[in-house]
């Protein structure tokens, strides 16, 4: 073999040996190491990683919710509806606060599915609608062995009955989860039968908006003209498809106040109040619809006789066509319960405030930064519209006409007609003479609609959908 030839297998192994040193710095081996044995050490350590993660997280185990207590609780929350379509889960998108609540519930083995969860809630809330204090009812799993108030112990709880056990932290477990803009507040423990809809004694809900040049005292008497029981179908979207066929609502107050006391007597256009109304129960859009005849009273376009003829539906049985207020300031302030003791964890609520705090730095700065641009343009001869303006959905009209003079929506009637041929409702022959029943198929699954006028009841399967629920 000649020398040259000698020569280059010298090289060629020099080159492997270089290649083969390369290989195993990348492949984190030992410099000895052969190359070979890369694919063994990746299936050990893809092994050792694998005991590792079943030995943490119980990967491959199936949890076994029957082996522990479950304790129906009330939840209180809260969350910023901006970026969301409702609170309520939806067929045609999971975008909803609904349907991260329960992510987070499945997520932290509280529940084991919704349908065994005896769920439900307290408010309906729409798109970009926020809630200071949303409540839902829901059975959730317990440490309470031991038993308590809401607690239902497995038989095979065995020696682990415990009565000074810890509960979950249940607000620190779902707030680890849950998106930064919906919060849990706190917990109460509640009674079996409990239910966050039912049970509600009252609502409170907040529209906020800047002052303008608006009429705000003309607007908190108006609002005063809400106040008690009336039949609201010209001020909400009858939503008689669901099964909604009862209007009338009480509203025990009802006001327009400046949302921050202000030491200077002269307001400023930019300044906000909140049209703050408290009632047993609302209608899908009402507050949006008021909040809307309020505007245009406090413009003064409309008189604050206006309501009063709104509400008398015998000699204006039709709705007037109008645009509702934006939906964006609207808050569902507080729902009200009787003997409910919330339990809250003072370092998770320290946790929400900074959370709360950090939106509205964030929110604070840009409003400066916007207002200061306002500030520097407004030098300029230019005429500038109400800050109001802009609180009402669709076009601007240049010459304003009377709400009473504009067309009508189709009566109740008509609609219940409507539904009826569509199968939606179904119509059926009263007992001992009472005339014509609207009842639908699935109304014996559903809750007694006791509430309802005795001529009419619906085929909504959806009981959050009946007429003693919040659709705002």
């Amino acid at each position: 073999m000649s020398e040259k030839l000698l020569e280059q297998i010298k090289q060629l192994e020099s080159e492997v040996e270089r290649l083969k040193a390369q290989l195993a710095e990348k492949e984190g081996l030992e410099p000895d190491s052969k190359v070979g044995e890369t694919g063994d050490k990746e299936k050990n350590s893809g092994a050792n990683e694998g005991r590792k993660k079943r030995k943490k997280g119980g990967l491959g185990r199936v949890f076994e919710f029957s082996a522990h207590p479950r304790r129906h609780v009330a939840l209180r929350l809260a969350y910023l509806g901006w970026g969301y379509q409702g609170f309520a889960v939806q067929e045609n998108t999971d975008n909803t606060v609904e349907a991260r609540l329960f992510e987070a519930l499945l997520k932290t083995k509280l529940i084991q599915d919704r349908p065994s969860s005896n769920y439900h809630r307290c408010g309906r809330t729409d798109k970009g609608v926020s809630a200071f204090s949303q409540v839902i009812s829901i059975d959730l799993r317990s440490t309470q062995f031991g038993g308590g108030l809401g607690v239902v112990v497995p038989a095979q709880a065995g020696d682990r009955s415990k009565a000074d056990t810890a509960e979950l932290p249940y607000a620190k477990m779902l707030n680890r989860v849950l998106p930064l803009d919906i919060r849990v507040l706190d917990w109460s423990p509640v009674e079996a039968g409990f239910s966050a809809r039912f049970d509600c004694k009252s609502r409170t809900y907040r529209y906020y908006f800047p002052h303008g040049s608006l009429d705000v005292e003309l607007m908190d008497k108006a609002a005063k003209r809400f106040e008690g029981t009336h039949d609201f179908r010209n001020l909400c979207k009858m939503d008689v498809g669901n099964g909604v066929l009862q209007f009338e609502r009480t509203i025990l107050s009802a006001s327009v106040q400046q949302s921050l006391p202000c030491k200077s007597p002269f307001t400023d256009p930019y300044d906000l109040f909140v049209f703050e109304i408290k009632g047993l129960a609302f209608l899908y859009h009402q507050v949006r619809c008021m909040m809307a005849v309020l505007l245009l009273i406090g413009q003064k376009l409309e008189p604050p006789e206006l309501i009063d003829q709104l509400l008398d539906v015998e000699n204006n049985p039709r709705k007037p066509q109008y645009s509702m207020a934006v939906d964006y300031p609207l808050v569902l302030y507080d729902c009200d319960f009787e003997g409910l003791r919330w339990q809250s964890e003072p370092e998770e609520v320290g946790h929400v405030l900074g959370t709360l705090q950090q939106h509205w730095t964030q929110a604070a700065v840009r409003t400066q930064v916007l207002h200061g641009m306002i500030q520097g343009l407004q030098s300029s001869d230019v005429s500038l519209s109400s800050p109001t303006c802009w609180l009402m959905e669709g076009s601007r009209q240049r010459n304003y006409r009377p709400l009473l003079q504009r067309p009508r929506c189709e009566s109740l009637e008509s609609r219940i007609e409507h539904f009826v041929k569509r199968g939606r409702l179904e119509r059926e022959e009263g007992n001992n003479g009472e005339g014509p029943l609207h009842r639908g198929k699935r109304l014996k699954h559903q809750h007694s609609p006791s509430n309802l006028p005795s001529t009419f009841s619906s085929s909504s399967s959806d009981p959050h959908c009946q007429t003693s629920n919040d659709v705002i």
